[in-house]
Parts: structure tokens; sequence; C-alpha cells
């Protein structure tokens, strides 16, 4: 597999400005900022005020409008007006994100509530099959015997075997009781077959409500990373034009020219692939990330107010900032907010197997929905957001929709987590 080009947040900048007379330019940029108008949950996000073919300033406009105080006024309301838009648009989107990754949480919550409470009660209908298949063999045994004791021509055996006719008697009185036991265990048969019948219903009703569950959990996951596209459509936006605008916008003030690098602040952090040792077995399975397992998975006190009590995967304490990589190779289905685990990773493998990545630091999503990874690469940083009480990496393993321990799946393809 060809390893896919490695893909991080958007950096922030303009277009640079040629020197001299030949560097007045002017530039039609074409905007196109799809808001999506969504409804998860019971609630919606009216559509941003965003215009697709946004006509921005020319530098010949804004050098033009210096000396003329009509011209420069209306410039500059329209240059505020155009940054005012960016950040609305900009902060509108990523809350609508945040509300659409909360919902998938929510619906992927159900369903696994849901999910467990199936397999119990599978669980239980095997069981109560199993009793009743045992109580059946034993009543069927039982009638045998009846049979083969009371057999025959009593009165012929009786006068012939006159020596035996004592022991016979006593075969037969005990077939007596035979009988009442093999009416008690058939009768015992019947009211276990009720039993595992009722119970493998209530399964079938239960699996009937989980494919539903699982229906409307994959309408969220579809949502929230729609909502989150448009997130980093509306962020991109921004960050292509706002430094071109702000230097505009002080040129028109001060009257002094300024270029965009003036108003570019910080540099990207830049993710390259040699940011630690990956360990890959020869299965073909990463390390997620370096650290010892600070909670294991399954019942736990929850660490946050309002975080389920049953841990659906594994925390490794690994530092703030730390590399985080793709535990096998894989497609990204999800990339974006998941409600308390924060920025989120889910990347599908073959054989109906999910990797998960949670608590991903803001801005350190290094991959996006439909990428293609492979085992090993770097896929995002170690962060805390969502529901944490410090930097450290959720990783979680879902075979055929439900959560597994991710700790002895692992390790049974070569990689030990503890």
């Amino acid at each position: 597999m060809t390893r896919p080009t490695r893909r991080g947040a958007f950096a922030p900048g303009g277009v640079a400005l040629a020197s001299g007379a030949s560097g007045i330019w002017r530039s039609r940029v074409l905007v196109t900022i799809a808001v999506f108008t969504l409804l998860i949950t019971g609630f919606s996000l009216a559509p941003a005020q965003s215009a697709s073919a946004t006509d921005y300033p020319s530098w010949a406009d804004v050098l033009a409008a210096r000396n003329d105080v009509a011209k420069k006024k209306a410039e500059i309301a329209k240059l505020q007006a155009l940054l005012a838009q960016l950040e609305k648009a900009k902060q509108d989107t990523e809350a609508e994100a945040i509300r659409a990754g909360d919902a998938y949480q929510k619906a992927q919550d159900a369903f696994d509530v849901q999910d467990m409470k199936t397999q119990e009660y599978q669980k239980q209908a095997d069981e109560a099959q199993a009793k009743a298949d045992d109580s059946l063999k034993r009543a069927g045994q039982l009638a045998a015997r009846l049979s083969r004791v009371g057999g025959g021509d009593f009165t012929t055996n009786l006068f012939f075997n006159g020596a035996d006719a004592s022991n016979l008697l006593s075969q037969l009185g005990m077939a007596s009781k035979i009988s009442e036991q093999s009416k008690g265990l058939y009768d015992r048969a019947i009211r276990d077959q009720k039993t595992a019948q009722a119970l493998t219903d209530q399964a079938n009703v239960a699996r009937d409500e989980l494919e539903r569950l699982r229906d409307i959990a994959e309408d969220a996951r579809i949502k929230a990373q729609a909502a989150a596209d448009a997130a980093a459509a509306a962020l991109k936006e921004q960050q292509d034009n706002n430094a071109t605008l702000q230097a505009q916008l002080a040129t028109l003030q001060t009257g002094l020219r300024h270029t965009e690098s003036e108003y570019v602040k910080g540099v990207q952090e830049s993710y390259g692939s040699g940011s630690g040792v990956v360990e890959i077995s020869s299965q073909g399975w990463a390390r997620p990330a370096t650290g010892r397992v600070t909670s294991s998975f399954g019942a736990r006190v929850p660490p946050v107010a309002g975080v389920a009590s049953f841990h659906h995967g594994v925390d490794i304490g690994a530092g703030c900032g730390a590399p985080i990589y793709a535990a096998h190779s894989g497609t990204v289905i999800y990339a974006a907010w998941y409600g308390n685990l924060g920025n989120y990773i889910r990347i599908q493998h073959e054989g109906d197997v999910t990797s998960g990545y949670g608590h991903i630091v803001n801005g350190g999503i290094l991959v996006h929905n439909g990428q293609e990874v492979v085992v090993g690469q770097l896929i995002a940083k170690v962060g805390t957001t969502g529901a944490s009480t410090g930097c450290h990496l959720h990783f979680e393993i879902r075979q055929y929709g439900s959560v597994i321990d991710p700790v002895p799946f692992m390790r049974a393809r070569g990689i030990v987590i503890q």
C-alpha cells in the first residue's frame, strides 16, 4: 500500500505581495463555505451568512481609497464586515461540529448499552436451552429404563423364574418410582423449554432494537463528519484570507503600506514522521502510543461526572503532544469531535474491526475522513480534550461493531499494552 500524504491542520497565511508597482494586484477569490443545516436529536443550526463567489477587495481598490475619505470609510466597513463574516462562519461551524459530535457519541453509547443487553439476553437464552436439552435427555433416559424393566409377559416371567421372582418384583416396584420421576423430569423439561423460548424471543427483540440503534449511530456519524468538514472549510477560508484582509484594513487605517506576513501570528506546528520509534509487530499491528495503561477496559469509577461507568477502551498515559500512530492499516471513517472523547479518530480495518483514538489535542488530528493510512503512520497528537483529567490516549477496538478489550486483542497480534 502506498503511504498516503500526511495532512495536518491548515497553516495560516495569505498570498504574498509582489514588490513595486507590479505588485499591485487584483484577485477575485471564489469562496465555497458549506454550512450544513443539520437536524440531530432535535436541534438544528441555520446557515451562517456566507456567500459563494465572495468578492474580496483588491490591493488596487485599497490603495486607491486611501486618499478619498468617503471611499476609505466604505472600504474599511467592507473589510470589517468580511472579517466578521469569516469569524462568524468559523465559530458557527465549529459549534455545530461539536454538537454533532456529541450527538454521535450519544447515539453510539445507546448502541453499546443495547449491544451488551443483547449479548446478555442471548447468553441467558443459550444457557436455558442447554438446561432444557439436558432435562429432555434425562427424561428420555428414564423412560427407556422403565420400558426395559416393565416389558414382556410378567406372569410367565414369575412362573418360570421363581428364583428371580423377588428380584423382578423389586424391579417392578422401582419401575413405578421411575415412572413418577420420569413424569416429573418431563414436566420440568417442558418448563425449561418454554423458558428458553421466552428468553430467545427476548434476545431477538433486543437484536432488532440493536439494529435500529446501529442505523441511528451510523447516520449520526455521517452528519457529525459533514459538520466537521464544514468547520474545516470555514477555518481554511478564514486562514486563507484573514491575513490579507487585516493588512488591507491596517493600510487604510494608518495610511502606511502593510503586508500579510505582519499579521500571521505564530508558526503552525510541523508534524513530521520522525517523531518517535513506532513498535510494529510481525503481524502488522502497531502500538498506538507510548506509556502505561492508566485505566483498563470494563467497569470503573467515572473519572469525571457524567462519564459512563463502563470504560470502552484503555487509557494510555502518553504525554501532552505525544505522537499517536495508526494501530493497523485501514481507512479513516471518522475524524472529528466525539463528545466525551473530545477530538477523535476511528479507522476501519479488515475483518470488520475498527480502532478508535480519543482526547486528541485541538489541531492535532493529522488525517481526514476517507483517507487511507498505513500501520504505524502518525495520525494525531495526544491531548486532553473532552471529559479528560489529563493528557492521555483513549484507545479502543470494536469488532463487528461491539467494543472489546483492546489489551488481549493487541496481545494476540504481537503488541503488548500494559
